[in-house]
């Protein structure tokens, strides 16, 4: 599957409650569901012309998902005529008759949405916004706009700047990432050639740079057509004003040629194979194996998944006990099943450690699924996985938006859109007999096709007797692509229309902003909690942030944090790291721990009614780490590998650079948050136990928890692990200083890099300083508004230089950075820092009174959408108790909004983005590009490669 728009959004499914209510009972066990009401209570019709439409009503926000899913993937595209489908995701988003150019982006803007974007795959392209639910009649007609009104607006200009855009997106997610051709050498070995899943959904290059205009055309002409073309709503709207809004701009869009279903033959594999790529962007070598399986919605997909839960999840899974525990080769051995609707495959992958030989990593494997065999399937095991399955298809389902894509799903591919009640039924029955059925059936003994991806010059970590792959990587020639002229206006005959279409239609009733209600107490201790009950599911979401983190940190103690974060996860003192693992999941329950700058942060999630099990387990995690020695050497052994790993990872060399940019060399925070072979090296576990010890602290704590579980409970149980937790006379440290560093280009080299990397930033305010909030709304038509921002519009979509690019202010209250960020093309690195450059010259004085419109709208109209999802209210619930803003604070941002003029916009601009403060950090190949860019004007550039790879020794 491709990136989304933007980046990759994830939804599922929901749990049965009444629609008008955020009321919610505990899932029914699965005897109690035969006569239970549905999960998705849905409303379908068919128009004349065959479009098939799906309605479900969700009022617990003021809020309407829209989507519109093609049944078109790369599988319905032709042999040298790759890439298609998912060239269109880009195109339909780019013009329509009646929108105009770039008039969906405007329009989202405008209305407060989520963003129009979009994704593809195999088997579909779904185009998808969330928006306020006044501005429903708007959505339908601009989804209508794109299947009636939009091809004529393609045009070959248009055409050859988007190749570009896909070009970028195919560098970015492909050539210029560690492994990123795997899949593509694995499906062209796996699928035969007359298989439509043997070519990637990006498509090949070479099938869009040959493709004509007509070529494209006919593409649409055939498939995206309302009768292959489901359009779903779910929301909080009126069902019958919301058909004839439906009849009014669907109707007349003529039907299109009859879609049969693809006969793709059975995928079957005659003997193994095995090959290996030399990958330039690997530091340590990767095996991917894959068996062909079977299609979405099998009913062998579900033992299957459970299958890979079971042979990989968790320290009693036999493949972690086998390759990392015992053997040590690994840090994480990964297991899943992709389902599509032609056919699957059950795919394992491991990433050794440095220098590791495949073949050993072979032979563990094959110990590991013995291991298996012998064992059989624990029906402990079996039912914690069954159940964690389960929690997970509930809570997934936060959003109207994942509700609408689950039934666009269900409705095309099992032609049921209330399929979910019979997927849930399907997940609850899966035995253990079924597990060992799928298992001897498609794995066991049955040949498979494996990749070997090694560093450059290790060819000798491949499986012996794997053959070379062919993996096709697109030159980069400085001057090779043509320039494209983003004025070109299209000229051709509209598209005749029953109904003038030509103008936007009205809002509808305008949207009651309601903040939830938040309560707010304080332990003894000093321990801070605040919570909002929420009904709408049986689950409960909640963190536990302790203030400290990587401030007690310096440059010879860097990765502490992380390694006591990471020793919290593996076991207690009455529980090894398998049985706290099982406790867990007994409770279908979730507990991590993650370090960052300024805190330490325990996140968790449960069901509601065993909330109280799991905070005790919490407080076991938090107050009794059971401090093993073996699982720390492990730890430590995985935090080198991450290391290593992130060594030949541009984006994560472009973060790191940045840092070091701003906070020098002698600061922990330019080392990674893991540490560096050093600092681990002098680091022991005695060490961490001290760290432990002296910087966690009840009063310097804040508990937020959002779900089916009310206040009392709640207190209780935090009262409980307050009182518990020995209190410690703390002050914090204060932040890193910057180095405020003067504007200059700063580059690494990364030889042979297809793209670049770009970090431009600054020092910026703090998060309470009063410039922050009015500082994001001038950046929103800056790079912070998606599509509807300056950078993407003349980057991407003026000049087909990126994939994506955005800006932004991040602050606390002791660090605020303002940063631009994207990946280019490799060969137009200077001309896309030069262009970024006089947009942000000329921003505040080119700024006018419409753009400030625009932004006003877009920040008062998407605060509809704050308090959607639980992670939403926990994010509320955290700017309360950090920053002292008030339980209403969100409303309070309007009035800042409404308040701004042109001119504070032009001074904010003044005082934070002038490029000449500005310091211009690019990851990128020095042999093509270093020289160019003293053409910047920013003096000769300055190579860091050593200094910063030197913050990871």
């Amino acid at each position: 599957m491709t990136m989304t728009r933007y980046a990759a959004l994830a939804a599922l499914a929901l749990a049965a409650c009444d629609p008008a209510t955020k009321e919610a009972a505990t899932p029914p066990a699965a005897a109690e569901t035969e006569n239970a009401a549905p999960l998705l209570p849905y409303e379908r019709f068919q128009l004349a012309n065959g479009l098939d439409v799906v309605f479900h009503i969700d009022r617990s926000d003021p809020v309407v998902a829209v989507s519109l899913t093609a049944h078109v993937g790369s599988a319905r595209e032709k042999p040298g005529r790759t890439g298609f489908a998912h060239l269109f995701e880009h195109l339909l988003f780019l013009e329509s008759e009646n929108l105009g150019k770039g008039g969906l982006d405007q329009m989202s803007a405008r209305i407060g949405g989520s963003g129009a974007n979009g994704s593809t795959n195999r088997d579909r392209t779904n185009y998808f916004q969330t928006v306020p639910k006044d501005a429903l009649e708007k959505m339908i007609w601009a989804e209508a706009d794109k299947l009636g009104w939009f091809i004529n607006t393609v045009t070959e200009p248009v055409l050859a700047k988007e190749k570009q855009v896909v070009k970028n997106e195919k560098r970015q997610s492909y050539d210029n990432r560690p492994y990123g051709h795997t899949f593509y050498v694995l499906h062209k070995n796996l699928y035969p050639d007359d298989h439509p899943y043997n070519w990637q959904v990006i498509g090949s290059l070479a099938d869009l740079d040959a493709a004509e205009l007509e070529d494209v055309k006919e593409f649409f002409r055939d498939w995206y057509t309302p009768n292959n073309v489901t359009l779903t709503i779910a929301g909080d709207f009126d069902p019958a004003q919301a058909k004839a809004w439906v009849e009014r701009y669907f109707a007349e869009i003529p039907r299109g040629p009859e879609v049969t279903p693809i006969e793709a033959p059975t995928v079957t594999l005659a003997a193994s194979k095995s090959l290996f790529h030399e990958d330039n962007f690997a530091t340590t070598p990767q095996l991917t194996r894959a068996w062909p399986t079977v299609p979405r919605f099998h009913e062998d997909s579900y033992p299957l998944l459970v299958l890979t839960e079971l042979l990989t999840d968790g320290k009693s899974a036999p493949f972690t006990q086998v390759l990392l525990d015992e053997k040590k080769l690994t840090s994480n051995v990964g297991a899943f099943d992709y389902t599509s609707e032609l056919a699957g495959e059950w795919i394992l992958q491991v990433t050794a450690f440095d220098g590791i030989d495949l073949d050993t990593v072979d032979a563990a494997l094959a110990e590991a699924f013995a291991r298996f065999e012998a064992d059989g399937v624990d029906a402990d095991r079996l039912r914690r996985v069954k159940t964690g399955q389960e929690v997970d298809f509930y809570g997934g389902l936060q959003s109207v938006l994942g509700k609408n894509v689950n039934l666009a799903t269900y409705a095309i591919f099992a032609d049921d859109p209330g399929f979910v009640d019979e997927e849930l039924k399907r997940i609850r029955a899966v035995t253990a007999a079924d597990v060992m059925r799928v298992y001897e059936t498609y794995i066991k003994g049955k040949p498979s096709v494996s990749t070997s991806f090694v560093p450059k010059g290790e060819a000798s970590l491949a499986l012996a007797g794997a053959a070379r792959a062919e993996v096709v990587e697109e030159p980069i020639v400085q001057g090779a692509e043509d320039a494209v002229d983003p004025n070109v206006v299209a000229s051709y005959e509209p598209t005749p229309s029953e109904i003038d279409r030509s103008v936007e239609p009205p809002y509808g009733e305008k949207p009651v902003l309601t903040p939830p209600t938040v309560w707010e107490a304080a332990t003894a201790e000093g321990l801070a909690m605040s919570g909002v009950v929420d009904r709408e599911l049986p689950l409960v979401e909640f963190e536990l942030a302790i203030a400290g983190g990587r401030l007690h940190e310096s440059p010879t103690t860097a990765g502490a944090a992380a390694l006591v974060a990471e020793m919290m996860s593996r076991g207690t003192t009455s529980k090894t790291a398998a049985e706290f693992e099982d406790a867990l999941a007994d409770l279908g329950a979730a507990l991590s721990v993650r370090s960052g700058r300024e805190e330490i942060v325990v996140s968790g999630s449960s069901l509601a009614r065993n909330f109280e099990a799991t905070m005790a387990l919490l407080q076991e995690m938090l107050l009794a780490p059971r401090w093993d020695e073996s699982e720390y050497e492990l730890a430590v052994v995985e935090a080198l590998d991450r290391i290593q790993a992130s060594r030949a990872d541009p984006l994560n060399i472009a973060g790191r650079s940045f840092a070091y940019a701003l906070y020098g060399a002698d600061s922990a925070w330019s080392t990674a948050a893991v540490g560096s072979e050093t600092s681990l090296a002098g680091l022991s576990l005695d060490d961490l136990k001290a760290f432990h010890g002296a910087t966690l602290t009840p009063q310097l704590a804040s508990f937020r928890v959002v779900g089916d579980v009310p206040e009392d409970r709640v207190r209780e149980a935090v009262m409980a692990l307050s009182a518990a937790w020995p209190v410690r006379p703390m002050e914090l440290p204060a932040a890193p200083e910057t180095v405020e560093p003067p504007a200059q280009v700063l580059f690494y080299d990364v030889p042979g890099a297809k793209q670049s990397i770009f970090r431009f930033g600054r020092p910026a305010m703090l998060r309470a300083d009063a410039d922050f909030y009015p500082a994001t709304v001038m950046n929103y038509r800056l790079g912070g508004g998606g599509f509807a921002s300056r950078l993407t519009q003349e980057l991407r979509e003026g000049k087909g230089y990126t994939y994506g690019i955005g800006s932004g202010f991040q602050a606390t209250n002791r660090a605020g950075e303002f940063t631009i960020f994207s990946g280019v093309r490799a060969n137009v690195t200077l001309e896309a820092a030069a262009l970024v450059k006089d947009i942000l010259g000329a921003y505040g004085e080119t700024f006018t009174e419409e753009d400030l419109a625009v932004t006003q709208s877009f920040f008062v109209k998407s605060k509809a959408r704050s308090f959607e999802s639980y992670n939403a209210k926990l994010n509320m619930l955290e700017n309360i108790a950090a920053y002292g803003l008030p339980h209403d604070y969100v409303l309070k941002e309007n009035e800042i909004v409404d308040a701004m003029t042109v001119a504070d916009v032009q001074r904010l601009a003044a005082e934070w983005i002038d490029p000449d403060d500005l310091v211009w950090v690019i990851v990128g190949d020095a042999e093509t590009q270093f020289d160019r860019l003293a053409e910047l004007g920013l003096g000769a550039p300055v190579l860091i490669t050593d200094e910063v790879d030197g913050l990871t020794r």
